[in-house]
Formats: C-alpha cells, structure tokens, sequence
C-alpha cells in the first residue's frame, strides 16, 4: 500500500501539470463514474487473489451479463427483475468458476482463462457484432446525485466500505487470507476452504455483474465487446494497491488507493492525447513494478523480535 501511495502522490502531481481541472472536484467526481465498474470488480478481485487465486474472466462476465440484461429490457422485462436478473446472472457465472477451481482442485487461471474465453463468445452469439439499446428508463445512472455525488460513485464507496468490512472484521474474511498463505494449513485448522473458494467467486460475480448493469446504463448500448481489458485494470488495482500475487496479503484500502492512481493516469494521458496502445502499455508496466516491488518486499529480513507473517 505504501507504494501506491507514493505513486498516488506523484501521479496527482504530474495529472495537475497536464491539466489543471484535475484539481476540480466536480470534474474529477464526473470523471470517477467511468471507473466505477471496474472499481467493482477490483474490489472483488482483491478478496480472490488474497485468497492465492485469480480470475481473468471477469470482463467477459461484464460483457455476458449486461448483454443478457439489455436483452431483457428489450423484451420488456420491468427494470427491477431485471436488476435482480443481472446480478443472480453475474453471481452464477462467478459461482461456475468457483465450483470448477474448487470442486475439481482446478488451478484458477486455467479455469478463469477458458471461461473468459466462453463467456465472452457466449455474448458474441447472444447480440452478434450489433450494439443492444438500452430502454431510455435504464438509462443515466451516472447522471443522477446523491448528496450531490453521482450515483454510481455512491455505489463504489458503499460496497469498498462492505467489502472491507468482510474482509477485515469477519471470520470469512480470516479464512480468504488463511487460505491464501497456507491451503493445506487451513483445511488442518478447519476452515472450509472449498466452500469459501466458491463463495470468493460467487462474490466477484457479484461485483461483475452490478458493474455491468452500471455500465450499460451509462453507455446506454450493451455490446459483446463490453468491458474488454477490464480483468488486466482490476488485477493491476489490487496488486499495485498491495496483494501479493500469491495471496495471503492485502487490503480493501490498498485497492481503492490504486484505482485513484488509475483513474488519474488515465484521465491525465487522455488529456494530453496519448494514444490507447500507449495508455495500455503504461498499465502493464506499472503492474510490473507493483510486481517487483512486492517480491522486492517479501525477501526483506524481519525485524527483530517479530516473526515474517503475512499481512491481511
């Protein structure tokens, strides 16, 4: 988290040179709403490489779910059905992935890589190569304000503020991080590893599918493209903002820190013209360093009179 921290610092600094409305609160709030979904699912993703797994199919659960949603209102379907519809849709696609990594001891990455793959084909055959219009009434969310804060960024901070406190202050959140530095440990000491695995997913299903509900409703058009690239965002979020890659450690706090980064750097390169390939190269450097500094991090001595233990 320091190190985001540090980067947090500087990229503000450098984003107010390119542009002084990054300053501006209500522009930066304005802003913020683009990155609301992806937040959301970074806060999940947080909870699941904590837990020493990953999920790369979450941008194609994005993709998948607000398809099916947008098809629903089309057909006529009331907003409400469809709201609770999308999320038990999302839910269930994440759930899949939990059962196949924990039921059948599959490793993460070879199952997320293939439903990534699936579930976004899945979208291409539900809408085709054609744009989904969302019914005006689903419409504008990003515009509405609570407290004079969009609606969407209200929604961020509320589910930071309940994920944290599920991982922070819960026993299934002492489990995710149990499970995360020692499986084999955990199952001697009783935790039912396999049973959170697949609530882990099911939660970044969750996450997936209310941003895709969030996002068709502010792009107003739902396509099978939606939401491509946002597993590499939200994986660069959690890890920049602290989790170790290979579990065990991380916090809520270190995430949302890492999306402000993003979301800064982003908003700055867009502002000064930076083409999209070299946005994209930025983020994947950048994870990277939040990489090497983390290994860097790990092989530092503890100091004395406290044992090396992983932080939750």
């Amino acid at each position: 988290m320091r190190f985001s921290a540090i980067l947090l610092v500087i990229a503000a600094a450098l984003a107010a040179i390119f542009s002084p409305r990054i300053l501006d609160i209500h522009y930066l709030l304005d802003k913020s709403t683009l990155f609301t979904g992806t937040g959301l699912v970074a806060l999940a993703m947080t909870l699941v490489i904590i837990s020493g797994n990953i999920d790369l199919s979450v941008g194609s659960n994005v993709a998948l779910t607000g398809c099916v949603a947008a098809k629903l209102l089309q057909a006529g379907y009331p907003p409400i059905a469809v709201v609770l519809l999308g999320l038990l849709t999302g839910t269930f696609l994440g759930a899949l992935n939990g059962v196949m990594v924990a039921g059948f001891r599959l490793p993460s990455f070879l199952v997320t890589l293939g439903t990534m793959a699936a579930y976004r084909g899945a979208a291409q055959a539900m809408v085709g190569a054609n744009s989904v219009k969302v019914p005006e009434g689903f419409t504008g969310i990003q515009r509405q304000l609570l407290a004079l804060v969009p609606a969407p960024v209200v929604v961020f901070i509320v589910m930071a503020i309940l994920t944290g406190l599920l991982l922070h202050r819960t026993v299934f959140g002492r489990w995710v991080v149990s499970i995360g530095t020692n499986e084999s440990a955990s199952r001697y000491a009783g935790v039912p590893v396999e049973r959170t695995k697949i609530v882990t997913f099911a939660l970044a299903g969750l996450m997936a599918g209310l941003a895709a509900l969030m996002e068709i409703s502010q792009l107003e058009v739902a396509r099978f493209d939606l939401a491509k690239g946002m597993e590499l965002d939200a994986i660069t979020m959690a890890v920049v903002g602290g989790c170790a890659i290979t579990g065990g450690k991380g916090t809520i706090g270190g995430t949302v820190s890492a999306l402000i980064l993003v979301m800064l750097m982003k908003t700055a390169m867009g502002v000064a013209n930076v083409k999209a390939e070299y946005q994209l190269t930025a983020i994947g450097v950048l994870l990277l360093l939040a990489v090497l500094v983390s290994r860097l991090d790990s092989h530092q001595p503890a100091k004395p009179g406290k044992s090396p233990t992983k932080a939750a």
